[in-house]
């Protein structure tokens, strides 16, 4: 290893996106590292000082472009600019197919590439959400393949899980613990080592791949769990005719509760990784039964959400078809543009199909991105001025613009209003989670 002490090590970030670009920047600060990414327009717009994601402080991204005395960052898109680099870290997105089966083709194209630069002694670490296995028994195969050479004998690899949450500014990169694992003991420790240099938080060393990429799998599932038991409590309540919030907070008095609230489920990690598990599982004769009936409960929130609010509208005698509708908010959480796998989109739908007019506002999400993800085109609209009229409002995501929304200016005298999130003042609203 004597070739990984610090003045030598070169890093390549493969995938600069919510995950890849903070990572990158982090380690600029005291490492040479080249940002990879096949798409032109992303490094052009990277080159330009403007982040698509808001997860990267710009501040710091200029103090570490092209910095120089053996440290900063370089954007590119060309494969031969990786030549030069030793450790290559891929933070490749993993989503899930239409058959809720894991994609991996990002993944194993970013193998393609980086096999055919690798060289004696280098190491490549996955920080995609794999499910436990993916990276010995798919990933390796594609690098020896595409690069000739014999794992742990030629190259190395490791897993170190992301942990990434976008949107949040206090718990961000360097403040979250990393899990950190290698394909041999020295290789371990080394890569423990490289990332202790970056997180102030600490590191821990998983005793191998597969538990760091289980580790990954659950502590997503896990939560995923917990809301779909609340989320299944709301379609009881709802049947009961309670307030869920209500229950919620009664129960919160004794001092072990565990205060899960219901809501739409979605993003790059809590909708996707328990599909992950659950395919692992089954691949291995296991029929994962907790797992899966968690997805099924969170993946219908939406249509439950957008029939109740159907309901509320007939109580109160509007004509559906033809109804206009707004829905605040298309990204998968709060104060942030990340559009990955929103259950908002399901509310739509389902409203379009009972024949409503439905338009979408949310000022955080790009609206390029989601005319070509959902084909829909995101409503202009001054939250000050507004006087539009809606016979239905449904609250979907929690926005700091929508805590001060004025919803008198966009109703009319028998407009339902539904709050997902359950925020808004309950004597305005008809109906929440």
């Amino acid at each position: 290893m004597e070739k990984f002490s610090p003045e030598n090590i070169k890093i390549a970030v493969i995938g600069l996106g919510y995950v890849g670009l903070p990572l990158a920047i982090e380690f600029a600060k005291k490492y040479s590292v080249t940002g990879f990414d096949i798409k032109e327009d992303r490094i052009s717009e990277l080159l330009k000082g403007n982040d698509y994601t808001n997860e990267a402080d710009i501040d710091q991204l200029n103090a570490v472009l092209n910095k120089g005395d053996g440290r900063g960052l370089q954007f590119t898109s060309s494969v031969d600019d990786l030549k030069a680099c030793t450790i290559f870290i891929i933070t490749v997105p993993t989503p899930v197919d239409h058959f809720k089966s894991p994609d991996l083709k990002s993944l194993l194209y970013a193998s393609e590439i980086i096999g055919g630069v690798l060289k004696k002694g280098d190491i490549v670490i996955y920080e995609s959400t794999v499910y436990p296995g993916c990276t010995e028994d798919d990933c390796v195969p594609v690098l020896e393949a595409y690069s000739g050479m014999k794992f742990n004998v030629d190259f190395f690899c490791g897993y170190s899980p992301e942990r990434i949450n976008p949107g949040d500014k206090i718990y961000t990169l360097t403040k979250i613990i990393k899990v950190t694992s290698g394909s041999t003991p020295a290789v371990a420790d080394f890569i423990d080592l490289l990332y202790k240099s970056i997180i102030t938080a600490g590191t821990y060393k998983a005793p191998s791949i597969k538990v760091a990429e289980a580790s990954k799998a659950i502590e997503n599932a896990q939560r995923d769990i917990n809301i779909s038991f609340v989320n299944e409590l709301a379609l009881i309540f709802d049947l009961i005719g309670i307030d869920t919030n209500d229950v919620l907070a009664a129960a919160a008095t004794k001092w072990n509760f565990l205060k899960y609230k219901p809501g739409l489920v979605g993003g790059h990690c809590i909708g996707v990784d328990p599909y992950y598990l659950a395919h692992k599982a089954e691949s291995l004769g296991y029929q994962p039964q907790v797992i899966l009936s968690g997805r099924r409960v969170n993946d219908n929130m939406g249509v439950f959400v957008a029939n109740k609010v159907v309901k509320l509208m007939i109580k109160k005698e509007h004509n559906i078809a033809g109804s206009r509708a707004l829905i605040l908010g298309i990204t998968f959480k709060e104060n942030c543009p990340d559009i990955r796998n929103s259950q908002v989109i399901d509310i739509y739908n389902e409203l379009v199909q009972f024949g409503l007019s439905v338009d979408i506002y949310d000022p955080r999400a790009n609206k390029t991105e989601v005319k070509d993800q959902f084909g829909i085109d995101l409503v202009e609209m001054n939250l000050s001025t507004a006087s539009n009229r809606y016979d239905a409002i449904i609250l979907a995501v929690a926005h700091t613009e929508f805590m001060s929304l004025d919803l008198a200016k966009l109703s009319n005298p028998k407009t339902v209003i539904f709050d997902t999130k359950g925020i808004l003042d309950r004597s305005v609203v008809d109906g929440r989670l």
